[in-house]
């Protein structure tokens, strides 16, 4: 499935709502893989056929422009480090002090508007007031007909002394004030530049932290896959040697080559639920084809049939009973009713209505997950979370029981979750 899904780099959007985060992020990561080893092929192709004549060679543009690059003293380019120079200023402290200059730049425009505004206000304010006063005067001097112009002149320069005095008074309040604001506004903007470089800071170390854990769990994932290989061979080694001592028939998807009878299989049917008479195991049928994705009920329990009944898939190992975590063909809701009133760590296996395989279901402390197993080859696997690959169903489950499925949420497979009801829901399955 992974396969098909790099070849045509395309995923449906079903099947993507299925994976966890941490399988698509494996997925996308692969799929970025596929993209850049395609475009190294393309080129290295155009490369040799240039070279061979194939294609002719690209021709640039002639241009004119040009860059030139100042030397230094040994003849290399000239290259400043801000703050590693001698002299320079730790690049801490010239941030400080462009945070500082750049709030206060803000601040003195600020502050420069709203004095412009401030003495418009003043200056239309006492010069109203002084053509009002003027008015006044020369009303009454006019009413009281005043001989001594000297006096009303003198009169009028003291009022207009009085009135210069205030406005004075009145500009310097306004003045005192105007730097009152310009300061709280420095001191503002330079804690919002400040709070906006240390998110920046704060996004670039979770940004390191990210590459780091997903650095471990590549590094995690190769050791796993080193181990499950080690466990195969060895796995391999004792099976041939049982084999050779005659204390082993066979494995589970060999009963035909090693020489079981059809009196066996019978025994073996015997104890499934059934409402027809049971057909010994065979060869998958040739003439079966398989769509590519499962469109029905009917074709996923035909699939099931032809393909995975004769590969012992459910089946306990080496053994006539039908694993006690298999379940058939049941929806994500029932699965999670099942394991709703179960601990941590307890999972069961389902048939997959969205591609050809199955879905493991895992108990969590607090919800659920799901993690799509791949069947539609000779092996099963998890997509997009395990690169190990198993010989059976039964082998895939046994080996996560010792080893963790996933590094960062650390699932491990301790309680298999059983049958609720009567018939089983497998019961078509096997039929």
């Amino acid at each position: 499935m992974l396969q098909q899904i790099l070849h045509d780099m395309y995923i449906d959007p079903e099947l993507l709502a299925e994976l966890s985060d941490v399988q698509k992020h494996i997925l996308f990561y692969k799929m970025r893989e596929e993209q850049l080893r395609r475009w190294r092929e393309r080129e290295a192709w155009d490369t040799l056929a240039q070279a061979e004549g194939l294609r002719p060679a690209k021709v640039k543009r002639a241009s004119n422009k040009h860059i030139q690059w100042l030397l230094g003293a040994d003849g290399e380019v000239w290259v400043w480090v801000m703050g590693e120079g001698p002299g320079d200023k730790p690049y801490e402290e010239i941030s400080e002090e462009l945070i500082a200059e750049r709030a206060r730049l803000q601040a003195q425009r600020e502050a420069e508007e709203l004095w412009r505004q401030k003495e418009a206000e003043i200056t239309k304010k006492f010069r109203d007031a002084l053509a009002n006063e003027k008015a006044r005067i020369l009303a009454e001097r006019w009413k009281v007909e005043m001989e001594d112009r000297k006096a009303a002149k003198i009169l009028e320069e003291r009022i207009h002394e009085e009135f210069k005095r205030k406005e004075e008074e009145e500009r310097r309040r306004g003045e005192e004030q105007i730097r009152l604001q310009e300061e709280q506004r420095a001191k503002e903007l330079y804690w919002t530049l400040k709070q906006a470089q240390l998110h920046c800071q704060a996004s670039e170390k979770e940004e390191r932290e990210w590459e780091e854990q997903l650095r471990r769990s590549k590094a995690a994932d190769e050791e796993r896959s080193r181990r499950a290989q080690r466990a195969r061979d060895e796995y391999r080694r004792h099976s041939l040697r049982a084999i050779q001592k005659g204390t082993v028939a066979g494995l589970s998807t060999m009963f035909q080559e090693l020489g079981q009878n059809h009196e066996q299989e019978a025994k073996l049917y015997h104890q499934l639920p059934r409402t027809s008479p049971p057909s010994p195991l065979t060869e998958p049928d040739r003439t079966w084809e398989r769509p590519l994705r499962p469109l029905s009920r009917e074709v996923i329990v035909r699939w099931f049939k032809e393909e995975q009944l004769p590969r012992r898939a459910g089946f306990e190992r080496n053994t006539k009973s039908i694993a006690p975590w298999f379940h058939g063909i049941i929806s994500r809701e029932n699965a999670e009713d099942l394991l709703e009133n179960m601990t941590e760590g307890a999972f069961l296996v389902r048939v997959s209505e969205k591609i050809w395989g199955y879905t493991l279901s895992y108990r969590l402390q607090r919800g659920f997950k799901h993690f799509l197993v791949d069947a539609s080859g000779d092996f099963y696997s998890f997509l997009g979370v395990d690169p190990n690959r198993h010989a059976t169903l039964t082998d895939l489950i046994d080996f996560h029981k010792e080893e963790i499925i996933t590094v960062s949420g650390g699932e491990l497979l301790q309680e298999p979750c059983g049958q609720r009801g009567s018939p089983p829901d497998y019961h078509l399955l096997f039929e």
